[in-house]
């Protein structure tokens, strides 16, 4: 996506604010103008910073549809806004379908409505599950740091503060853990 985050149609424009009537694109954009850039498969993987494997993997899923001129891919601003979009999809982590459903949208809602809803409630989704990952990876966190307080002060020969609790016990005095 660009560097200020904005979310972007498929065809690479910026989405419009809410209330604002999106512009009509272009049907015959002249070259050097916005949208008639046409990239081959070798300037499109550079200009995005993935490999050529990787485009032609998104078009074996369907979620691209390069044009064709013989055997050669051209990537146009279309398919470069949604591979933008796939990309920062992959990289909030959400899955391939959830991706390609977002895309979807597009194209049977021309004004992004349903687009926005799906994403709103993928995204809120995603929030809830990574704030339980950092609450479960600060735990393991503190632990690890425990561990390691009390490894360091072993091999100094100092004595080992020993926290109450499940996690600093040693295992055979840990709830549940059988002799």
């Amino acid at each position: 996506m660009s560097g200020t985050g904005a979310a972007l149609t498929p065809n690479g424009a910026p989405l419009p604010a809410a209330g604002a009537q999106a512009a009509a694109p272009r049907e015959n954009p002249e070259e050097g103008e916005p949208g008639g850039d046409m990239l081959g498969i070798q300037e499109a993987a550079t200009e995005l910073g993935v490999t050529m494997r990787t485009l032609r993997f998104y078009e074996d899923k369907d979620l691209i549809a390069p044009q064709r001129v013989g055997t050669t891919r051209i990537y146009s601003r279309r398919e470069m806004g949604r591979m933008q979009l796939i990309l920062r999809g992959k990289r909030l982590g959400f899955s391939i379908r959830e991706i390609k459903e977002f895309l979807d949208l597009y194209d049977v809602d021309p004004e992004h409505h349903e687009q926005v809803r799906a994403l709103l409630t993928r995204v809120t989704d995603r929030i809830d599950e990574l704030r339980q990952q950092k609450t479960a990876i600060e735990q393991t966190l503190e632990e690890l740091l425990s561990i390691e307080r009390q490894s360091l002060a072993w091999l100094k020969g100092m004595p080992v503060e020993v926290r109450s609790g499940p996690a600093s016990a040693p295992p055979e005095e840990r709830p549940g853990d059988q002799p």
